[in-house]
């Protein structure tokens, strides 16, 4: 399943606030974005317990139990995880990743709370979620019937809502910096191949893997950095951390270049540092610049300005990397207006890509 509309992290939030007491809500999305994490804080702001079954792992006995002989009749006992007697959420994570008889199983317990004779306390709450087919993730065809039963939602990753929460989290400062400065590469898609990919989860590895090292404290040799970076990230995302790794030296030179304190690197050796910065630079333009000419503003005229000067003295660096600042891709592009006076100005930079 993939829905025509995406919700961050605090709009997820509050769609469970708001319905899951009274409906089973169902989160769709990539691998390690964060959708575990944020059912343990919803339970958490309801002070209920939060219980988590990986629906991969089941089979059906674990949900309905086993039966016991009671006089002349039998009865099933559910498993002690799930029969208690005070109300938690449970959480039913990769649901979709069930074998057809285990999500049988479950609907009985989603659409009425109750498994056999043994119903769920009042107040409880029942949450699932999953991966997408497109995420090359183990999904099964879900049952419309189970479908049916729930409420669905896709969460995306939020660069700016994850900053804040690494910022609270103590993670790494290089991979919150990095994020800042690249918010675009806090995620990537899930590649066909078996390579690790960016997601919030894998950042946090990462983040991990460098405070265990002591890095920054410590000067790490470059094949250490490396394979922190390529074990845990997208091939290109791990590319770029090591160039910005190689610039912390200078943590502020993008914004010294915009400033006119410094000039874009040009010796051969930094090419990795001057295409990092150029990436840098784009994010930037994509984040910062409005989208109509008429939402300028007097300081925004000068950055305006000064990024005409800073691509056409990039181009007489390194004429392609120049062109990727400007370029056209299929996720973000410069606005329309900033790109007819770049063609006006730089008109070999644009029509001879």
């Amino acid at each position: 399943m993939n829905l025509p509309i995406t919700v961050t992290q605090s709009d997820l939030l509050e769609i469970l606030l708001n319905i899951a007491p009274s409906r089973p809500v169902f989160i769709w999305g990539a691998p390690g974005i964060g959708k575990s994490a944020l059912v343990e804080q919803f339970a958490a702001e309801l002070g209920l317990p939060c219980v988590s079954l990986l629906g991969s792992q089941l089979a059906p006995e674990d949900i309905i139990g086993i039966p016991q002989i009671k006089g002349e009749t039998s009865e099933f006992l559910p498993p002690k995880m799930i029969a208690r007697k005070e109300p938690y959420v449970l959480f039913l994570d990769e649901l979709n990743a069930c074998s057809q008889e285990v999500q049988k199983a479950f609907y009985s317990l989603i659409h009425e709370r109750r498994i056999g004779e043994y119903h769920l306390p009042v107040g409880s709450i029942v949450v699932g979620a999953g991966n997408r087919a497109q995420d090359s993730a183990i999904v099964k065809t879900m049952s419309s019937a189970l479908i049916n039963r729930m409420f669905h939602v896709q969460m995306k990753a939020d660069a700016r809502q994850w900053i804040k929460w690494a910022q609270e989290n103590h993670l790494h400062p290089w991979v919150i910096d990095y994020i800042i400065q690249r918010p675009d590469h806090l995620f990537s898609e899930p590649p066909k191949t078996e390579e690790p990919f960016s997601t919030p989860r894998s950042w946090h590895m990462l983040s991990d893997a460098l405070t265990e090292y002591g890095a920054g404290n410590r000067e790490l040799s470059g094949d250490t950095l490396k394979m922190l970076a390529y074990g845990s990230l997208s091939p290109s995302h791990a590319g770029m951390f090591l160039a910005y790794t190689k610039s912390l030296s200078n943590n502020h030179m993008l914004e010294n270049i915009i400033a006119k304190k410094e000039k874009w690197p040009a010796k051969a050796e930094d090419r990795d540092i001057l295409y990092f910065l150029a990436q840098s630079f784009r994010a930037k333009l994509i984040t910062e610049l409005p989208k109509s000419k008429q939402a300028i503003s007097g300081n925004m005229l000068s950055f305006v300005y000064r990024a005409k000067e800073m691509i056409k003295e990039l181009s007489t660096i390194n004429f392609e990397i120049a062109q990727m600042v400007v370029a056209s891709d299929d996720e973000s592009n410069l606005p329309d207006w900033f790109m007819i006076e770049v063609i006006r100005d730089l008109p070999r930079l644009v029509y001879n890509k």
